[in-house]
């Protein structure tokens, strides 16, 4: 085969390269599926059969990804990257932080864990804070972590429909409107998320 030969096939592979984004929330998968582009095929963790629960008892956000692509990686055997994101709140000293998702207990609920932040915010005026995702890779057996922070402030109610999480109470800096009301596109530029993204293709490519 010639030099050639091999550089194609090569480019094809990259152009078509497929890895497991380590979670089943449609709503990341879709952001992700959007910053990546279409030189990358993203499957779910239902696509390659994982169902269980995923590992995420780390005191950090790096712990908890690598804890989750770990999983997925020892357990599954395909390349896989995970993400975990925490909205830092300064007059709170960086809560609820890693545990964003847990901050108003079980079940989960998005609309509890924003109603338990505006309450313990009710009387602040120092309204800053940042939202932080660490993305962590797993492949061909080796690891690598990218970071992405988005710095803003919280607002006293919701506003907008779109998003999830904390996003209709998070208005980024220098914008006039909350995450929730931005476009995915749009989103995709400035957020923690999208900036991580970012650095994960420009490894991946």
């Amino acid at each position: 085969m010639k030099m050639g030969d091999f550089l194609f096939i090569y480019v094809l592979a990259k152009l078509f390269m497929k890895i497991c984004f380590a979670t089943n929330n449609q709503k990341k998968i879709e952001e992700v599926k959007s910053a990546l582009g279409p030189d990358f095929t993203i499957v779910s963790l239902a696509e390659i059969g994982c169902y269980e629960e995923l590992p995420e008892t780390g005191d950090t956000l790096e712990h908890n990804a690598f804890q989750k692509a770990r999983y997925v990686f020892d357990n599954y055997g395909v390349d896989c990257f995970a993400d975990d994101t925490g909205l830092e709140v300064e007059t709170l000293n960086g809560a609820p932080g890693v545990y964003s998702g847990r901050f108003a207990g079980e079940p989960r609920s998005d609309q509890r864990n924003i109603e338990l932040l505006l309450e313990k915010m009710k009387k602040e005026e120092n309204r800053k804070a940042r939202f932080k995702t660490v993305i962590a890779l797993i492949q061909n057996g080796k690891e690598n972590s990218f970071i992405g922070v988005a710095e803003g402030e919280i607002l006293h109610e919701k506003v907008g429909q779109g998003g999830f999480g904390y996003d209709p109470v998070f208005k980024p800096l220098g914008y006039d409107m909350t995450f929730a009301e931005l476009s995915m596109e749009e989103k995709n530029k400035i957020s923690h998320r999208g900036k991580a993204v970012k650095e994960l293709v420009r490894f991946l490519k």
